[in-house]
């Protein structure tokens, strides 16, 4: 069955630094392709040829005892299975995991089934969340999104914001709410969101 998704009617309010360092781009006055390129967001599979080659950079001297793939959507829409042959092409004897797989063994965890859903992406972008969970037997009873189409605006969510659209994202029904994406500063929110739904909450961090 089809998962209805649809727009967060809540407005979002931002903060002016989601992280401490930014970077400014100086440009020549000709150079009408910089920001752009910057700016535009690349096709989540683009990513996967690039797995192994960055895997390969992590602590290539030193034993690690895992790798976390930080990206719920691409995790999706490239496939688990697929994140996780890329990497171990340069790490084959460590663990991978990704954010979807996570969040799955989490909710498991927690012996829950019916869940509300609230991402910052595009109903696009939602769609193959929303297909992904259903796949592994959830009952997605209420998907929200922000419709973000920008990745910078997404670590940029207020927390006053993000704990106002979680309450309005979960149905009476749910056992669980799930807010997914590894941008989204959930995990300093969890304890509040918690309090208000009275149900857990598993992020993608």
């Amino acid at each position: 069955m089809a998962v209805s998704i649809r727009l967060a009617k809540a407005s979002l309010s931002y903060d002016d630094r989601a992280i401490e360092k930014r970077v400014g781009l100086i440009l020549l006055a000709t150079d009408q392709s910089s920001e752009a390129d910057f700016a535009r967001l690349v096709g989540l599979r683009a990513l996967t040829p690039r797995l192994a080659e960055a895997a390969a950079f992590i602590r290539p001297d030193q034993d690690i005892d895992a790798i976390c793939f930080s990206c719920t959507s691409a995790s999706v829409v490239i496939g688990g299975d697929v994140v996780q042959a890329a990497i171990r092409r340069a790490k084959p004897n460590v663990p991978v995991v990704t954010p979807g797989s996570a969040a799955v063994a989490a909710l498991r965890a927690l012996s829950v089934r019916r869940i509300s859903f609230l991402t910052p992406y595009t109903v696009e972008t939602s769609d193959p969340m929303a297909a992904f969970f259903a796949t592994e037997d959830f009952v997605v009873d209420n998907f929200t999104c922000f419709g973000l189409e920008d990745d910078g605006e997404m670590p940029c969510i207020s927390r006053e914001s993000l704990i106002e659209a979680a309450v309005a994202a979960t149905s009476p029904e749910a056992e669980a709410l799930f807010v997914s994406c590894t941008a989204l500063r959930t995990a300093s929110a969890t304890l509040e969101i918690e309090s208000h739904i009275g149900r857990p909450v598993v992020s993608s961090n």
